[in-house]
């Protein structure tokens, strides 16, 4: 479309009539679906075990999160009431700032739904007075700081000294009264707002959500992320601050990411002498971790599995990348979008009575997908000749076999993990811990191959026959709580076997009778004569190892070889790897390789893409770097055509002066050149990137 005029004017378009259609989750979903047949009822159920994942995590949060919460409102309770008392003690901690170090951990990215669930409840509970503050929101100036803390309390705008600031709010707000940015505003506005809540008229209610609070609610400060803080600008703010401490009830929370000597690196003693602190300590990142893992991952009630490697390599970035508990949970999202979107039989992953009637309703073309499945292949093997033929020509008999699979995976399931947490706890306070410390590292074996057919699993219970009375009881009452809830029927029997020989233990006598001296002195040496050569203390060395074994067992080791062969038996029956059920690809998410692409990405590969093919983001028709390209994406194809040096003047030829110099720093920003020391104006490549 285009327009000529010999004057300058405003020329209308009218928008065209017809809209453009926005596709819906569903059709995302199905576009490129593999097995479109099936691809609506299996986006159904991937929705609804995204929510589920959802539901699950923020309940886990809020859990999580609870007593930290609580004891954070008891301490905002306690220093708004202190302020109140007239007595000295109450009076000197009044003239300090009170001050709670939350530290969160190292996961940052975890902590803002800390951060919005303690200021939702400190508005319900505490004060309506909040603000949460952050270092990439402020600048990097003490009037930035002020001027955000005040427009979050305020809700209103607040003018600074800068002309540029003042206009660019008056034109962003021209509905809002604009006030000055110091702390004696906030100081009056603090004091209307309280006395026009304590002078209500009789017979109406309060409207500040704090009915039964303190006169003077606390005003309360959130840094976020104290270490990223100026410091400078930081200890200006806490010195104002204790200036008007008697006029305005501050309380300062700092969000600490490391350790709580942050505060001491950042705060000098005649600044942190004005704050009286207080320690909080948050759940660490890797036991949210393992409360997240035993959630979602280690109960039969979420029917979507990993398997090892995709499990590994979600645990690796954890915990060699972010320590993000969110990212993690991310990557099961990930995952479980991609096998409901890329396996046409994930129809059949869902709860038992569900999958029993879609293994029913599936068509050819599913039955032969699972007859190519490598699990199938493995099943049809071992059957008799005349079977092997009904289940790869008769679709009906096939749907029957396969209604029994699916119960059998699910039995599979509902044995696995009570006999995994049995054998995590006999294991993991032993020694050197053979089989992990976290119940994750044991899950992980055991995906990958036989357990008990490793040498740490031998280690393991060769250490278990070393447990004194009192721990092995222990150990196996334990056991016996796992089992309890459990409604298979094997885990049932094996429960009523543990406590009979729990029953046999406590049974035993506590005191026996210690061997005697002529005991424990085998016949061999007694005739042992006074002078032998080698070959008869060798021979007596021999006898003396065989009637140590051949000596008869007290009852307790005989109950205890008992019941550690019966947790043998436990183990080699339910903790087999899950490629060796049948049907195992239907529910198992296999493709690592997928997950660590979409949540590791190389950041050099990507942007080496992003300058070379400007035109696939920017969505342009042109397939080359066009003069319409950013500079940057110019810059980069002369960095890769001009051979080892870049000159000005070179891109003087193409555009002016400043835009090249803004291009060549950006590029080496990105640290795809570099300067050089023989003319200002030349740079040069890196060679880590070899372009």
């Amino acid at each position: 479309m285009s327009t000529s005029s010999v004057s300058k004017g405003c020329f209308v378009f009218k928008p065209s009539a017809k809209k453009k259609k926005t596709l819906s989750l569903a059709d995302h979903f199905i576009h490129g679906c593999e097995g479109a047949e099936n691809s609506e009822k299996r986006f159904k159920l991937c929705q609804d075990l995204w929510d589920q994942i959802k539901t699950d995590t923020e309940v886990l949060q809020d859990e999580l999160n609870r007593n930290i919460l609580d004891s954070l409102l008891d301490f905002t309770r306690k220093c708004s009431s202190t302020r109140q008392h007239s007595d000295w003690a109450s009076q000197m901690r009044a003239s300090e700032i009170p001050t709670a170090a939350l530290v969160l951990g190292v996961n940052v990215p975890d902590h803002d739904m800390t951060f919005q669930s303690l200021s939702d409840l400190l508005q319900q509970s505490v004060t309506p007075y909040v603000a949460s503050v952050q270092a990439k929101d402020n600048g990097c100036t003490l009037k930035h700081l002020i001027k955000r803390v005040l427009e979050r309390l305020m809700g209103t705008v607040v003018t600074v000294d800068d002309e540029e600031e003042e206009e660019a709010e008056q034109t962003s707000a021209q509905h809002h009264k604009s006030v000055h940015c110091s702390l004696s505003t906030l100081c009056d506005w603090y004091n209307t707002k309280t006395k026009k809540s304590n002078t209500g008229t009789p017979g109406k209610k309060r409207s500040s959500p704090v009915r039964d609070g303190p006169q003077q609610p606390p005003v309360v400060i959130i840094f976020k992320d104290l270490e990223a803080f100026n410091p400078r600008v930081l200890q200006d703010f806490i010195l104002i601050c204790s200036r008007y401490i008697e006029r305005l009830p501050l309380m300062f929370i700092f969000g600490i990411a490391t350790s709580p000597s942050t505060i001491q690196h950042l705060l000098p003693h005649s600044v942190s002498s004005l704050l009286c602190i207080e320690l909080f300590q948050s759940l660490s990142c890797t036991q949210h971790l393992a409360t997240v893992i035993d959630k979602l991952i280690l109960t039969k009630q979420f029917p979507f599995k990993l398997n090892g490697k995709v499990m590994q390599v979600l645990i690796s970035i954890f915990l060699y990348h972010d320590f993000s508990v969110r990212k993690f949970i991310k990557g099961i999202q990930l995952a479980l979008l991609e096998h409901f979107h890329s396996q046409p039989l994930s129809v059949l992953c869902c709860k038992k009575k569900e999958a029993l009637l879609n293994v029913m309703q599936l068509d050819h073309l599913d039955l032969e997908r699972i007859r190519h499945l490598l699990s199938f292949k493995r099943y049809v093997e071992k059957q008799e000749p005349r079977e092997q033929v009904d289940l790869l020509t008769d679709d009906t008999h096939l749907k029957e076999v396969c209604q029994k699979l699916i119960k059998d995976l699910h039995k599979y399931h509902k044995n696995y993990y009570p006999i995994l947490r049995c054998l995590h706890t006999l294991t993991s306070s032993l020694p050197r811990y053979p089989l992990g410390k976290q119940i994750r590292e044991l899950h992980l074996i055991c995906l990958e191959k036989n357990v008990w057919e490793s040498e740490d699993y031998q280690s393991a219970m060769k250490l278990l026959k070393m447990l004194a009375k009192d721990e092995l009881i222990a150990l196996l009452q334990r056991c016996a709580e796992i089992l309890q809830p459990a409604k298979s029927k094997k885990i049932k029997s094996a429960l009523v076997q543990l406590e009979d020989m729990l029953t046999k233990f406590k049974q035993l006598d506590t005191a026996e009778p210690p061997p005697t001296v002529e005991d424990s002195i085998t016949s061999p040496l007694k005739h042992l004569q006074k002078k032998t050569d080698l070959a008869q203390l060798q021979k007596t060395l021999l006898e003396m190892n065989e009637s140590r074994r051949a000596k008869k067992l007290s009852p307790f080791e005989v109950l205890r070889n008992e019941a550690l062969e019966f947790i043998d038996s436990l183990v080699k029956s339910h903790l087999s790897p899950p490629e060796s059920q049948v049907l195992n690809e239907v529910c198992y998410y296999t493709s690592s390789a997928t997950v660590r692409r979409h949540l590791n990405a190389t950041p050099r590969t990507s942007i080496q893409a992003a300058l070379n093919s400007p035109f696939y983001y920017l969505q342009t028709e042109d397939g080359t770097v066009s003069n319409a390209a950013p500079d940057i994406c110019i810059v980069y194809k002369l960095h890769l055509e001009c051979g080892r040096l870049i000159t000005f003047t070179t891109g003087w030829n193409l555009f002016s002066s400043a835009r090249f110099i803004r291009a060549v720093s950006e590029l080496e920003f990105l640290g795809f050149i570099k300067s050089t020391k023989q003319k200002t104006d030349h740079v040069a490549r890196l060679t880590w990137g070899g372009c």
